[in-house]
């Protein structure tokens, strides 16, 4: 028996693979096993091909493997193009309409299952997704009242006789399969799983739920790839909140409706990618200037320009960090978890309040789109922090304002919302005095700079390094940042049976930089690999310039869409030994 394996099927977008992997990886959710998953898919409706890939465990993972071990197939492109993969004596169920052939040189075995026929042959082409999951379900040995269960949940909307159908699909791929594999494989045995139902989520969905959680009622946003999905859950789950959705006519109109909003007092956020940033940053600098809470998720994808709408990329950094206009403060914070989505959309609703503040929440797309197991969300745990909001402004004299941009000790200027009894000021995108009346002294002006920038000296959030530091004096420090948490402790694994003797820094706050926090562990280290998914090493830059030790520092780089496999990290940092 295994404690892991890995399953992909492929096709064209459109046909069926998408309900394909979600039934198949729901049943296997049920019996309690680790899940973590990656898609591929073309950057259009319908046509081009795609293919979703599972890896299966009976203990946590946060990395897809770098081969595989079953794959569907309902063309040969899918052959084709992902049957590299398969380790030796894989397996490869495909659709025998297209007289499957397997590549010269792959070692797998290959069954030819009438896949097409039988689903044309129960009323519709369309259930051929449920009679290619039967048949490799049924190779894993798994029971089928379990997957039937998940059928059941995906279609029973569209009542009985639908269910009836796809059930039929399942058991007739699954007997055609065990017929010719002679029963199930031994060698793709799964060991038993804890039985323990774990949430099985994309980053996306996290990031929705914990926006909720931290008390948000509205989102303004516009679609766009690989952001839509946050827009699309929180459709349906805020009107039961009292809440709303509402969908802008473009990116500008959205972050200027969140800023409104949140002026207003409606904790408010927008979502988008890396063009939709590029549009927002004017008005980025707008919140920065009156001082207004605004959130922004960026979801990371290939640039630039439309560049790879639907490839992994992390080269949105340094426009997150720099992208507005003159000095404003803000904090950048990248989840590196599908825990992380979740709680770190409480912190940043609370820290923009608290600070007042744009916080931008950068993930990348595999964390966004790639579906994980995680453990459930500790709901007590949450406390809402809105900072120096006052309910009742101070008694002020005759024609006096409230001093919305007062001069503080700590830089945080008491806030009230509008129409509140004594809290007239002024709100405006120039320069202006501690009443908000536009003002262009000298002396003022850099007194409000420094008030502005000086406000988040010391910030620290929660976890903003994760640190995994075994070694005092380590042959490797190997730092990263959002998805690619998991691909490195795999390649630390390696690394270690080798005799090379690692520690592992995600960094969680990317500005302002923890450049103390961090340069302790930059001084034990020999060497120091920066892994990120861009072609100019942003990440390692912002080391650079605030820690120093560019000497010691090593870039690995991958900007060709694809996430890192654990192979090419571990590859890369055998060589530096």
């Amino acid at each position: 028996m295994i404690s892991q394996l890995s399953w992909k099927i492929g096709g064209q977008q459109g046909e069926g693979v998408e309900s394909t992997d979600r039934i198949f990886s729901t049943a296997l959710n049920r019996l309690g096993y680790y899940l973590y998953g990656y898609r591929h898919f073309s950057s259009r409706i319908k046509g081009g091909h795609t293919n979703n890939k599972i890896r299966i465990s009976t203990y946590p993972i946060r990395a897809i493997s770098d081969d595989l071990d079953i794959l569907v197939a309902f063309d040969q492109e899918s052959i084709d193009l992902n049957a590299k993969e398969l380790r030796s004596g894989g397996v490869i169920v495909a659709d025998a309409k297209f007289n499957p052939v397997v590549p010269e040189g792959i070692d797998a075995r290959l069954f030819a299952v009438p896949i097409t026929a039988m689903a044309e042959e129960l009323g519709t082409s369309l259930m051929k997704n449920m009679v290619a999951s039967g048949a490799s379900w049924a190779l894993l040995g798994l029971p089928l009242e379990v997957f039937n269960k998940a059928v059941e949940e995906e279609f029973g909307r569209k009542g009985a006789a639908v269910v009836e159908k796809n059930i039929e699909a399942v058991k007739q791929g699954a007997e055609f399969v065990l017929e010719q594999a002679g029963g199930p494989l031994n060698e793709f045995k799964l060991e038993e799983a804890d039985g323990r139902q774990k949430l099985f989520m994309i980053g996306n969905e996290a990031i929705g739920l914990g926006s909720l959680a931290a008390g948000c009622r509205l989102m303004s946003a516009y679609p766009i790839t690989p952001a839509s999905e946050i827009m699309e859950y929180l459709i349906k789950k805020l009107p039961a909140l009292g809440g709303t959705v509402v969908q802008t006519e473009d990116e500008i109109a959205a972050v200027t409706m969140a800023i409104g909003a949140n002026y207003a007092g409606v904790r408010t956020m927008t979502a988008s990618a890396g063009p939709g940033l590029s549009l927002m940053m004017e008005a980025i600098g707008l919140a920065g200037m009156t001082e207004t809470p605004l959130v922004i998720v960026d979801t990371q994808r290939g640039g630039p320009s439309t560049g790879l709408p639907t490839k992994q990329e992390q080269s949105d950094l340094n426009a997150m960090v720099y992208g507005t206009h003159g000095e404003i403060p803000k904090i950048v914070i990248a989840p590196a978890s599908i825990e992380d989505c979740f709680y770190d959309m409480i912190e940043a609703f609370n820290l923009s309040e608290q600070y007042q503040v744009p916080v931008i929440v950068m993930t990348d797309l595999q964390l966004s789109l790639g579906k994980q197991s995680c453990e459930p969300f500790d709901f007590q745990s949450i406390q809402i922090n809105r900072g120096k909001l006052l309910q009742e402004a101070p008694e002020l004299e005759a024609q006096q304002l409230f001093k919305r941009y007062e001069l503080t000790e700590d830089g945080v200027s008491p806030r009230v919302l509008p129409g509140a009894k004594n809290g007239i000021h002024h709100v405006t995108g120039v320069e202006h005095d501690e009443t908000g009346r536009p003002s262009e002294s000298a002396v003022n002006r850099q007194n409000m700079m420094d008030k502005r920038l000086n406000k988040l000296n010391g910030l620290q959030i929660r976890d903003g390094l994760r640190i995994d530091a075994a070694n005092d004096t380590p042959d490797l420090l190997i730092i990263g940042m959002g998805s690619t948490g998991g691909t490195i402790d795999q390649a630390r694994e390696w690394l270690a049976n080798d005799g090379i003797t690692s520690n592992h820094i995600t960094i969680r706050q990317i500005h302002p930089f923890p450049t103390e926090q961090l340069i302790p562990h930059l001084q034990q280290a020999k060497k120091v690999v920066v892994i990120e998914n861009n072609a100019t090493a942003q990440l390692a830059g912002q080391i650079k310039m605030h820690a120093g030790f560019a000497e010691k520092i090593r870039n690995l780089l991958k900007y060709d869409g694809n996430p890192f496999l654990p192979s090419e990290v571990y590859k890369a940092c055998k060589e530096l030994d």
